[in-house]
């Protein structure tokens, strides 16, 4: 099944957007080619863009103490296995103190001049070639391994902030309860009744070949699923469409 996603607020927007440049960074930083350490480069500076835009860092503290919170008043609840909880409290202490005692995320790369500047010349199309970079190139040209060394350096004060990150979506997904639903000529509508949640999963047949389009407010949810034709232009499906959704909140 592929699973889709959508968040109901910006700031499980924001969590997707930086899980997603998390995951690219780690699969081209594992890479041996200049090119695959190229993209690593500019992900890295993507993550701290948006880190620098969204302050991230607050707000994955404000949620980490949210979720202490709720947990730490399941403790008096029948059938709560008090061990389980008691570990999953102490990772989120574990998490939510590397990441406070860490402080502006990225600031020692912010700090480095060469990273810096290449930061500035990435912006520019073209602007990191050898002719405008030679310093650059001359990185590029080291041994993968060399290469490789320094990602792994420059990633690790992120590190923190990918950890904490992680756990908050982890709980978010796994409070959802997947159940199968029919999607009546490929749409799909249910209404809420003020009741709003944090984020939507959708799973899908893909021998189907069609994605889900969703909307949600604290009122409906709405999915209505299209294909892509030739030129790649969605088209609605006007078919009955079986799929899978969860509805996630914390």
């Amino acid at each position: 099944m592929i699973l889709y996603e959508y968040p109901c607020n910006e700031r499980v927007r924001t969590l997707l957007r930086v899980e997603y440049l998390f995951d690219r960074l780690f699969f081209f930083a594992q890479g041996e080619d200049a090119h695959c350490h190229q993209i690593a480069m500019t992900t890295l500076f993507d993550l701290l863009d948006i880190c620098e835009r969204a302050d991230v860092r607050t707000a994955v503290l404000q949620d980490m103490d949210r979720h202490r919170s709720a947990l730490s008043a399941l403790r008096e609840h029948p059938g709560v296995d008090g061990v389980t909880l008691d570990k999953l409290l102490a990772e989120i202490q574990s998490v939510s103190a590397a990441l406070a005692g860490q402080g502006r995320i990225g600031q020692c790369l912010r700090d480095n001049e060469w990273l810096a500047s290449l930061r500035g010349r990435i912006t520019v199309p073209g602007g990191s070639s050898p002719v405008d970079m030679p310093s650059y190139y001359s990185w590029q040209l080291k041994p993968a391994d060399a290469r490789t060394a320094d990602l792994r350096g420059w990633i690790e004060p992120l590190m923190p902030l990918h950890r904490a990150m992680a756990l908050i979506l982890h709980l978010l997904r796994d409070a959802g309860d997947a159940r199968d639903q029919l999607a009546s000529q490929g749409a799909y509508q249910e209404m809420l009744g003020g009741k709003s949640f944090q984020l939507l999963r959708v799973w899908v047949d893909p021998s189907l070949g069609i994605f889900p389009e969703v909307s949600a407010n604290k009122y409906v949810i709405w999915v209505r699923f299209s294909a892509q034709d030739n030129t790649i232009k969605p088209q609605p499906v006007n078919r009955d469409v079986a799929f899978r959704l969860a509805r996630c909140n914390l």
